[in-house]
């Protein structure tokens, strides 16, 4: 070090060639390139999964767009009101924002990041909790590459939003060992958010709290949860009494549970009161227990005003129902849990075929008013969709085996659940989410590929936690028993 004449000490001239400021810049900041060396391979990942997010939207003219769902979640977001039938408003207030553009495509390309999030939050949880990038990586693969996945962010339904808002509060949750109270918050809030999207997703919140008071998290925290959970929910519950006169999120839940029972319901061991006799199984006999919900000639839809207008009446029977068979309902939910694991991806019910693949053709609209009024209100230029050359072809040839997507997730609920097994197991509360996210929509009313969906994240994050302390409890064992051998 030398001195200059007015004491500042100064250091001695670089070397020529030496000096920083001599190299490219690429050299001189190695920092960014060391911090994303240990992400190479999810950066290749994410970015393969952009580009075939990004074939998708060249692929077809336009977004996909299912009668009767897809019309009816933008017809709620032009007239914001909440439903009386199968929908809460959360969806809609999505598709609401995007309203000044007038664009289903937009709503596509928003739902297509969401995917690519919700990919980039499993890596980032599984990082945290100390998993290498390439199992982190894997874990993520079935969210970024699976048809079924890119398919639903690329229709106008709700299944997306749900998906992203569940992974979005688990990770919050997960981030740290304890979370804070303004984390919990968050969590609760998204958990709400989740449960106005898709009403299967409101016990969430209750799973959340148990899981915090057996882990004795405090009583602040779990106030903050309760607190940013419930104050929505009530919010909306108030709101729907407003339209419809009673406090509920939708007005759908005794229709759909109705239908459930369609399959084994017998009225001789029920013995229901004359009231409710109407809904005994009249004859009519459909392929899958929610066909039931629209079969012009089952019996709750032959009453007059509507099957939405019974929706308590036909509760109280599906209750009275399954209280009095309960192995016969037991047996149809296990019958159709089955169904998930099939090698096979099984069409069911028959009309709907399992969204493993990339279509290509066109499918034109049904000719219904509400899709005109919705055309003039919402978006002009909404038609049938139809896959676009060359890009169609290409999807065409995107393969996908099936055994990647039933057997997959059966081995990872195996996975989650073994290494669920025993005290402060952090696979635990993402397993139990994941088992109840795929049996709760199947209980409720049937099983349905698209239902299975929001399973999957959650199952990926349990087995990969679940791998991993599954081998560090292997190789801890491994130790003790050396130990125990040779002397410490």
């Amino acid at each position: 070090m030398l001195t200059s004449s007015g004491g500042i000490r100064t250091a001695p001239a670089p070397a020529e060639g030496n000096d920083p400021r001599d190299r490219p810049r690429a050299l001189r900041t190695p920092s960014a390139l060391r911090a994303l060396g240990g992400h190479r391979l999810f950066v290749v990942a994410i970015v393969l999964a952009a580009g075939l997010r990004g074939l998708v939207m060249l692929g077809y003219d336009t977004a996909q767009l299912y009668w009767y769902d897809s019309f009816t979640y933008l017809n709620t977001a032009v007239h914001l009101a909440p439903s009386g039938a199968f929908h809460p408003a959360g969806y809609p207030f999505l598709l609401r924002l995007l309203l000044p553009f007038h664009s289903v495509e937009l709503v596509a390309g928003v739902q297509h990041a969401m995917g690519l999030a919700t990919g980039l939050m499993i890596y980032l949880v599984l990082r945290r909790h100390s998993l290498p990038g390439w199992g982190a990586t894997l874990a993520a693969l079935p969210v970024l590459f699976n048809p079924a996945f890119l398919r639903l962010e690329h229709a106008v339904l709700s299944d997306t939003q749900l998906i992203f808002l569940i992974t979005a509060a688990l990770t919050v949750l997960m981030w740290r060992a304890r979370p804070s109270a303004r984390a919990l918050a968050v969590t609760g809030l998204l958990l709400a958010l989740a449960g106005l999207t898709r009403t299967v997703a409101v016990p969430l919140l209750g799973l959340v709290l148990l899981h915090l008071l057996l882990r004795r998290a405090g009583w602040k925290r779990v106030v903050a949860l309760a607190a940013a959970g419930l104050l929505p929910l009530a919010a909306y519950a108030g709101w729907y009494h407003q339209h419809h006169g009673r406090f509920a999120l939708s007005g759908s839940d005794g229709v759909a549970l109705w239908a459930r029972t369609m399959t084994f319901a017998d009225c001789s061991v029920i013995r229901p009161p004359a009231r409710e006799a109407v809904l005994c199984p009249n004859g009519t006999v459909v392929d899958a227990a929610s066909e039931y919900v629209w079969a012009p000639g089952a019996s709750l839809n032959r009453l007059p005003g509507g099957r939405f207008a019974h929706n308590d009446l036909a509760r109280s029977f599906a209750l009275r129902a399954i209280a009095a068979q309960p192995l016969d309902y037991l047996r149809e939910v296990a019958r159709d849990t089955a169904l998930t694991f099939a090698p096979t991806p099984v069409r069911h019910p028959l009309r709907v075929s399992p969204a493993l693949t990339f279509p290509v053709g066109s499918w034109p609209l049904p000719p219904f008013p509400l899709i005109d009024q919705v055309r003039r209100e919402y978006d002009g230029d909404i038609r049938g969709m139809s896959s676009v050359e060359p890009y169609g072809s290409l999807l065409g040839s995107y393969s996908y085996p099936g055994v990647l997507h039933g057997p997959l997730l059966g081995a990872l609920l195996l996975l989650g659940g073994l290494g669920s097994a025993g005290r402060r197991r952090p696979a635990l509360l993402p397993w139990t989410v994941a088992v109840f996210l795929l049996l709760a929509p199947i209980a409720a009313l049937d099983f349905d590929h698209r239902y299975v969906l929001p399973s999957i994240p959650t199952a990926c994050l349990a087995a990969a936690l679940a791998v991993a302390g599954l081998s560090r409890r292997a190789r801890a064992c491994g130790a003790a028993g050396r130990r125990a051998r040779h002397g410490p």
